[in-house]
């Protein structure tokens, strides 16, 4: 089974609303990328599931990403965004679960400078529904936010944690990424899962972005395989709009471009990995 762990897809005004849900400034799409376009770049490459995430330009009402999963059961499960600043985030997270199907949610620390967003006292509350519920969390991090993810990650132990886009290292720290080292040192705990994706914005080369190879390499030593999974990134013709590879590239970069890994550890990297967190 092949499963792309990171697709945005989204929907513009009328269907669905856009908007920010960041204090620092983000740029709506002017048109929308849909879960049919999804499907038909899917179906062409062979990609069997894929999640949905919910983009940061597109408020903290999640329905379009909830309805698409809930109309395409066989193909998709939906990550939203629930806002941490909100005092009822608690019960948004039971609302976006419970009654509207949803897998889990994906928080931003990076767009929260002043506080520890995801320490704070007043989300206590949130954290125990999220794991009640049995909710999959998705965190977008930088190394220096890696503390917060430890004391989450150790305070819920049965919540799956996944960083995405490796918490992008610094290719201009090559080859030992030392600034990293918190990242890697959060595979001491077993619930936390790293994503290998949005590898072209991490790179100062061309495919297949081998600057940043010893970095996955050494993720894949600290994490072991089966706590890696591949994503990518916007739904079919909005890739290339948006300067990301073409699925078929994204696909090319795991079976040949990471060529140190066996076929059973590519095949736990796109697809089986991500099978199991979200019970696929």
């Amino acid at each position: 089974m092949i499963v792309d762990a990171h697709v945005p897809v989204w929907e513009v005004p009328p269907i669905a609303p856009v908007g920010p849900t960041s204090p620092k400034p983000i740029m709506p799409q002017r048109e929308a990328g849909t879960a049919e376009e999804l499907i038909d770049d899917m179906d062409a490459n062979g990609v069997d599931k894929a999640v949905l995430v919910q983009t940061s330009f597109s408020t903290w009402d999640n329905g379009y990403v909830a309805d698409s999963a809930r109309k395409y059961p066989d193909r998709f499960v939906a990550m939203g965004l629930v806002d941490p600043l909100d005092p009822n985030n608690a019960s948004v997270v039971r609302y976006w679960v419970e009654e509207r199907g949803m897998a889990g949610f994906r928080f931003h620390p990076m767009y929260y400078d002043d506080e520890e967003i995801l320490m704070v006292e007043r989300n206590a509350a949130m954290w125990e529904a999220i794991d009640d519920i049995g909710a999959v969390v998705q965190l977008q991090i930088l190394a220096k936010h890696a503390t917060q993810v430890a004391v989450v990650a150790e305070g819920h132990p049965t919540v799956p944690f996944v960083l995405d886009h490796l918490s992008y290292p610094q290719f201009s720290e090559a080859p030992y990424f030392a600034s990293h080292s918190q990242v890697l040192k959060l595979a001491r705990f077993p619930n936390v899962y790293i994503k290998i994706s949005d590898m072209h914005d991490h790179s100062g080369e061309d495919f297949p972005y081998r600057d940043i190879h010893p970095f996955v390499r050494q993720v894949q030593d600290a994490f072991g395989t089966d706590r890696l999974m591949w994503g990518t990134g916007y739904p079919g013709t909005q890739r290339v709009k948006n300067g990301w590879p073409t699925l078929a590239d994204e696909l090319r970069l795991v079976r040949e471009g990471y060529d140190w890994l066996t076929d059973a550890e590519k095949a736990r990297v796109l697809g089986r990995t991500a099978a199991a967190v979200w019970s696929l």
